[in-house]
């Protein structure tokens, strides 16, 4: 499943403000919600629960939470680029600053694992990680996330 399809420009947000990993998930589930109160609550704590088990920080300021929600028909993803970055657990101890929020009907066991992959092989690039780094707003953001990695370089910031 194309990472554009789990992205709309409305759950893409550069220069986030978060003191600490509770906020970042607070703010993934109102992006993930549609700022719909009653699920971005649900939501929340879903991820809540999955980060109480571990960080899902995965090293190199990158951090994937997410969750499983039977309020959704199709998963959703939200892109959050943080001002500052703030400490999530990384077992590399780099604080985080870019944070991919993930969340996915309960049924999607299989597709779950798939997702989580192809956002971990996407974010082990390094050139990938500082263009969205370097990203000037939003929309260059959803531009990089919308292309493959390789593609997204060469089209959006030079990079590659």
């Amino acid at each position: 499943m194309p990472l554009a399809s789990l992205l709309t420009a409305d759950r893409i947000a550069a220069a986030v403000p978060a003191d600490d990993g509770g906020a970042v998930l607070e703010t993934a589930a109102r992006l993930l919600s549609g700022d719909d109160p009653a699920q971005a609550a649900a939501i929340a704590d879903s991820l809540r629960q999955r980060e109480r088990m571990g960080s899902t920080a995965i090293g190199h300021g990158i951090a994937i939470p997410h969750g499983r929600s039977s309020a959704l028909a199709e998963p959703r993803g939200a892109f959050l680029r943080l001002r500052h970055a703030i400490d999530f657990g990384a077992s590399d101890e780099q604080p985080v600053d870019l944070v991919f929020a993930l969340i996915v009907p309960e049924h999607f066991t299989q597709e779950h694992l798939l997702l989580l992959s192809e956002l971990a092989e996407r974010f082990s690039d390094a050139d990938y990680r500082d263009a969205l780094r370097d990203a000037a707003d939003a929309g260059a953001l959803q531009r990089l996330l919308s292309e493959p990695p390789r593609t997204a370089l060469r089209a959006g910031t030079g990079h590659a």
